[in-house]
């Protein structure tokens, strides 16, 4: 076991591999009186092509949605009421790279974090179960598919990307359900719900040598192999397309622009990258930038202009977006920002107090047992150490910012996403 301290967030963290390959990590908080486990795997909707015994499986969108969704059955019953009846908040996500199951309570943790780790480890599959299932999700996936916010940015992950699985949706369609059985199921389980493809994280006044005995008690005592999975190739930092509309119930065009970044494959380089990425956010389109407040000024846009720069397996993009009367005119002066901080420069004065906003946030993200859990979870899975982003912040220069912009948000990296208002 290692015990790190980091001095300049005031936190304690307590690491050990067990010897079936799970990582546990504790996040000492001696003061708090909630508790709060995570249980993740780096499996999420990207992970649809991958090798099991020799072969290379295809598996339907949305299976590893689907999966979360199924876990909480049991033999006995449903795990979520179990933990309920213990006093715990229980909840679960699938994202593009992970899928987690996590609870917090203020009592009885150890009871609920055996009941977590037993029911994530120990699927309970029938051919019925799965066949209902598929009726809940597919009205789950019909409501997200009329929602004006997941289409433009659906739509722009297929514009932006070729033969990444970033460009299929986390849900998967109606019809791709359609082809999920309990064996495939329990195939996806076996690749991918293993101990060496986990990580335990929990946080609050606890011991690690409790957590870990829990996790010893009632996890396979070995990991299954790694397996090898398909994220369609390398792809160059052109979109698959410039453009994409369509036409809904809105009442004013909704954009989305999104800019090709060249990906990082995991490590420190990765965590910083990331935060270049959100300081270029920040001081291109922030609600503090010049930009914003020109548009603002101006009446092309209404308050609603943000984004963010996100990184995937094989994958990273800068997305910015929101309503807007004339949303190619508000495109264009995005790029032409770009090009003029990035050639001109960042107002030092303004790039200061955008840095010391963004490390502020950073700080204030720590107050949340979900925000420290989630990013000691993607830092595990990519290679860095998450509560060491003080010191990587501190060798990003202005110039780095006003480099990634001149690099990236350009017109030959660019997509662009509307939806708007359908003719009556």
């Amino acid at each position: 076991m290692s015990v790190r301290e980091y001095p300049r967030l005031d936190e304690r963290v307590s690491r050990r591999t067990l010897e079936n390959g799970l990582e546990v990590i504790v996040v000492h908080k001696p003061r708090h009186a909630k508790q709060y486990a995570f249980f993740a795997t780096r499996y999420g909707g990207m992970d649809l092509r991958f090798q099991l015994g020799g072969q290379w499986l295809d598996t339907p969108a949305g299976i590893a949605h689907y999966l979360e969704h199924k876990m909480f059955d049991t033999k006995e019953g449903n795990a979520l009421q179990e933990l309920a009846r213990n006093g715990a908040e229980p909840n679960a996500f699938t994202s593009n790279a992970i899928t987690a199951y996590h609870f917090d309570s203020t009592e009885r943790f150890y009871d609920n974090l055996r009941i977590l780790l037993s029911f994530v480890s120990e699927p309970y599959f029938t051919d019925e179960s799965v066949a209902k299932e598929q009726g809940i999700i597919g009205q789950e996936i019909r409501m997200i598919e009329d929602n004006p916010e997941w289409r433009v940015y659906t739509n722009l992950l297929r514009c932006l990307y070729r033969n990444s699985p970033a460009r299929v949706s986390v849900a998967g369609t109606v019809e791709s359900i359609s082809h999920i059985t309990a064996q495939t199921l329990y195939d996806c389980h076996r690749a991918f719900y293993t101990p060496g493809n986990m990580v335990l994280v929990c946080v609050g006044n606890l011991e690690m040598d409790r957590v870990a005995a829990a996790a010893e008690e009632i996890l396979p005592r070995e990991s299954g192999p790694a397996v090898p999975r398909d994220y369609g190739g390398e792809e160059d930092q052109t979109p698959a397309g410039p453009e994409v509309s369509e036409a809904m119930e809105v009442s004013m065009p909704q954009f989305l622009a999104g800019f090709k970044c060249r990906p990082i494959d995991g490590g420190e380089p990765l965590l910083r990258q990331s935060l270049v990425g959100d300081l270029a956010c920040d001081v291109l389109f922030g609600d503090s930038s010049p930009l914003y407040t020109r548009l603002y000024e101006e009446g092309l846009i209404n308050g609603s202009l943000g984004g963010n720069f996100d990184t995937l397996p094989g994958a990273a993009y800068l997305y910015v977006g929101g309503d807007a009367k004339e949303p190619r005119r508000v495109f264009e002066d995005i790029m032409a920002q770009a090009r003029r901080l990035g050639e001109e420069g960042i107002d030092e004065a303004f790039y200061q107090r955008v840095r010391r906003a963004s490390y502020g946030s950073m700080l204030r993200s720590l107050n949340s047992f979900e925000n420290i859990a989630v990013s000691m979870s993607e830092g595990h899975f990519r290679g860095f150490d998450y509560y060491r982003f003080p010191e990587i912040f501190e060798t990003v220069s202005k110039s780095d910012v006003e480099r990634f912009l001149r690099e990236n948000v350009v017109p030959d990296r660019a997509a662009l996403s509307l939806i708007v208002p359908k003719e009556r």
